[in-house]
C-alpha cells in the first residue's frame, strides 16, 4: 500500500510529550519535513538547540531535521497534522488549531482516552469542534522511547477514508513502524482508552506483590471488560483482539515502562496519588480517563468491575486493600459472562 509519491510532504505534530515527539521522529525518518508544536518554551528550545526533548523524552537524540515552535499559527501551515496532546486537552487544542486553518485539513488523532464530563471519544470531540474534518485515529502497542529509537513497532490507523489511509501509510510507514489499516474508529479508540485503566490495576497488583498470576488474571478479565464496552458501542471484535486492543493492553500491562502501570505500582506500594503525580511531568492517561470510562460503561449498561475499582482508588473513595478484597469477593461465574 505504501507509495512515496502519495505521501504528505510536511507534517505538524501538535503536542510535544513523549508520544508526540516519538511520532515526529518517525515522520522525520520517513523523509518528511516535521514541525512539532509545544506549549512549553523549554521544550521548544531543547528540540531546536540540542535536538532532544529533555523534559518529556530525555536521552533520545532527535533527527536534526525536526523543528519545534510555540506558535500554533506556524504549525498550522503543514500538509498533515498529528494531534498528540493529552486526551483531556484535545478539545481546546483542536479548537485553537482549526480556527487558524481555512479548509478541512487531514487530522490524525493520536491521544488515547475518554473526555471527562462529555464522555466523548476523541473522534467525537473532533466531530464537535470540526464536523467537516474526516477523522483518523492512530493507536496500538508502542512505547515512545522504543518508537523514537527506531525499534520495530506495529500500529493501527483507523479511518473510513481509503484515500487518506493510503496517504498516511505512504507518509509515516517504515520497515520499523508498520501501520495496519481498519475502518473501525470506535474499536481503535476504546482499546487505547480502556487499556490504560487496566494497566493501573496491573500496576497495583505489582506494587502489592500479588504475583504473576494476578497480573494474568487482570489482563484477561480486563480484556473482557474492554471487549464488552467496545461491542456495546459498535466496535468490531477483530479490532478489539488486534493491535490497538489486545496488543496494546498486553504491552502496557506487562511493563513498568508504562506510565500507567508504574503509577499503579506506586499506588500499590501505599503512596498517595498526589505525591506520585507531583514527581511526574508526563500524564498517565488512565488516571484521567478512569471516571469517564466507568461512566461510559454505566451509560451502555456494561459491567466493568476492574475499571470501577481503579476509578475508586484514584478518586480516593476506597483504599487499595479494600478494592482488592472487593474484586476477590465477587461471585464465581462462567468465564464468558
Amino acid at each position: 500500500m505504501k507509495d512515496s509519491d502519495n505521501a504528505f510532504e510536511s507534517v505538524a505534530v501538535l503536542g510535544a510529550g513523549a508520544w508526540g515527539t516519538a511520532l515526529a521522529q518517525v515522520a522525520a525518518a520517513a523523509g518528511r519535513r516535521v514541525l512539532i508544536w509545544a506549549r512549553e518554551p523549554e521544550v521548544v528550545r531543547s528540540i531546536n538547540e540540542s535536538h532532544e526533548n529533555t523534559l518529556f523524552l530525555p536521552g533520545i537524540p532527535l533527527n536534526p531535521g525536526i523543528q519545534a515552535t510555540g506558535d500554533l499559527r506556524e504549525a498550522a501551515a503543514a500538509d498533515l497534522y498529528l494531534m498528540a496532546p493529552p486526551a483531556q486537552h484535545m478539545r481546546s487544542v483542536l479548537g485553537a488549531f482549526l480556527s487558524l486553518v481555512d479548509s478541512d485539513p487531514p487530522v490524525v488523532l493520536c491521544a488515547k482516552g475518554v473526555e471527562r464530563g462529555s464522555l466523548a471519544l476523541m473522534t467525537e470531540v473532533l466531530a464537535d469542534v470540526g464536523p467537516n474534518v474526516s477523522p483518523a485515529v492512530l493507536s496500538g502497542p508502542g512505547f515512545a522511547k522504543d518508537v523514537a529509537r527506531g525499534l520495530p513497532t506495529a500500529i493501527t490507523i483507523a479511518t473510513r477514508d481509503t484515500w487518506l489511509a493510503e496517504r498516511l501509510v505512504a507518509t509515516i510507514g517504515l520497515p520499523t513502524f508498520r501501520p495496519y489499516i481498519t475502518d473501525d474508529l470506535i474499536g481503535a479508540e476504546i482499546g487505547g482508552a480502556v487499556k490504560n485503566v487496566i494497566a493501573i490495576a496491573c500496576g497495583v497488583a505489582e506494587g502489592r506483590k500479588l504475583g504473576d498470576g494476578a497480573r494474568a488474571a487482570l489482563i484477561t478479565r480486563g480484556f473482557a471488560e474492554l471487549t464488552r464496552l467496545g461491542l456495546a458501542m459498535g466496535a468490531k471484535a477483530e479490532t478489539l483482539s488486534g493491535l490497538c486492543g489486545l496488543g496494546d493492553l498486553v504491552l502496557t500491562c506487562a511493563s513498568m515502562n508504562s506510565r500507567n502501570t508504574s503509577l499503579g505500582a506506586a499506588l500499590g506500594e501505599g503512596r498517595a496519588l498526589k505525591d506520585i503525580l507531583a514527581e511526574r511531568r508526563s500524564v498517565a492517561e488512565g488516571a484521567e480517563s478512569a471516571p469517564a470510562v466507568v461512566a461510559l460503561a454505566a451509560k451502555h449498561g456494561v459491567e466493568m468491575p476492574i475499571c470501577a475499582a481503579v476509578d475508586a482508588i484514584v478518586a480516593g473513595r476506597i483504599g487499595v486493600d479494600e478494592a482488592i478484597t472487593a474484586l476477590l469477593s465477587r461471585p464465581f461465574r462462567a468465564e464468558g459472562a
